[in-house]
């Protein structure tokens, strides 16, 4: 069936909260969703969509980072995360106001509800995008400082190509692929946490608030959510850090943790960890950075022992600062570092310690 793409406009973010509290990779969607909506034109706008129930003061926060707009879909039968109830109630939504792009958050909720959604809408979805452009400059400027494309055989005039372009890794990080929707609306992505920015807060901002009709029950709901069971396990939040302390496989052991950790609660950051690590059970999968673990831009990323595998640079690579200590100085990790210690890390992180150490002192002698 054929689609008539002006009935579509605005980008929509699925602003995803849980017990009442926006996920920090929806204030990041809707500072890279403002970005591309003045990139389409000067009257699109971009849209927080909250879903749940008693969730009305989270609009204001939308506003602050930067949505125009904020559409509230509450109902006490989608108080909890739901896939058949938040499923309906989003696609209703869209049937009825047609967005032109959607984007979700790439947690676990949103890769469940995003492909579940675009079925329905019967639509393409690109999942885990890492970079996301409108203006075909843009892309092509990214393009040639990220990757191999011969940008000299892109049509820039080329009408299929003119929407969201929406990029992401492939084949294990060794690949970099563009993925278009040249043809159903709206379009339809997924995106890393930790990957866009987030807009500087306006405190006191404000916008449009438009109140959704739900149309959704208890018989829509085939799952019913019986009790929430929280894990007491420690929780790791690598993707709100702004230190974060990673060991590899040059650690040697599952011991080497315990230095990490003293690391990392020294400087005030959390503890980090590569696949190989995580794969010979020394530390816990929530610990782990990179393409199959947490992407994650820190203000400063220590790598410890960690030779700097593709795979793990695709994790962190945008953080602000980089320091690799390494006994290989041919180690990839020194590529995108900004800082490298050549040694032995069992040597060279007690002494970062130890200098941490007497620089409190001396701060405290100060006072």
């Amino acid at each position: 069936m054929a689609v008539n793409f002006a009935d579509y406009k605005n980008i929509w973010v699925y602003a995803e909260q849980r017990n009442g509290k926006l996920m920090n990779v929806a204030l990041e969607l809707i500072g890279e969703g403002h970005k591309l909506s003045r990139e389409i034109s000067a009257d699109t706008k971009v849209c927080a969509v909250l879903v749940g129930n008693e969730i009305d003061h989270l609009a204001a926060e939308c506003f602050e980072y930067g949505a125009d707009a904020v559409y509230m879909i509450q109902d006490p039968v989608l108080a909890q995360y739901t896939t058949d109830g938040y499923t309906k109630a989003l696609f209703d939504a869209i049937e009825e106001y047609k967005p032109e792009i959607v984007m979700y958050g790439a947690t676990h909720i949103g890769r469940d509800l995003a492909p579940r959604v675009a079925a329905r809408c019967n639509t393409g979805l690109t999942a885990d995008c890492t970079h996301l452009d409108i203006d075909m400059d843009g892309y092509i400027q990214f393009a040639e400082e990220n990757t191999t494309l011969d940008t000299s055989k892109v049509k820039k005039d080329d009408p299929k190509a003119q929407g969201l372009k929406m990029t992401r890794p492939a084949f294990g990080g060794n690949l970099m692929a563009t993925i278009i929707c040249p043809n159903t609306r709206p379009q339809m992505s997924t995106v890393r946490p930790g990957v866009m920015s987030k807009r500087e807060r306006e405190v006191g901002a404000t916008g449009e608030i438009i109140n959704v009709k739900v149309n959704v029950t208890d018989a829509d709901i085939r799952t019913k959510v019986v009790e929430v069971v929280k894990s007491a396990k420690e929780l790791v939040s690598l993707t709100d850090a702004e230190i974060i302390c990673s060991g590899g496989r040059g650690l040697g052991g599952p011991e080497g943790f315990e230095l990490i950790k003293e690391f990392a609660d020294k400087v005030g950051g959390v503890v980090g960890s590569s696949r190989a690590c995580v794969d010979n059970g020394w530390i816990d999968h929530s610990h782990q950075v990179g393409q199959t673990g947490t992407t994650v831009k820190p203000k400063i990323y220590f790598a410890c022992g960690i030779s700097g595998a593709i795979q793990h640079l695709a994790g962190m690579q945008t953080s602000d600062i980089i320091v690799a200590i390494n006994k290989d100085p041919d180690a990839p990790i020194f590529e995108v570092a900004d800082y490298g210690i050549v040694g032995d890390l069992y040597k060279v992180v007690p002494q970062i310690i130890a200098e941490w150490d007497n620089a409190e002192a001396l701060a405290d002698a100060a006072k």
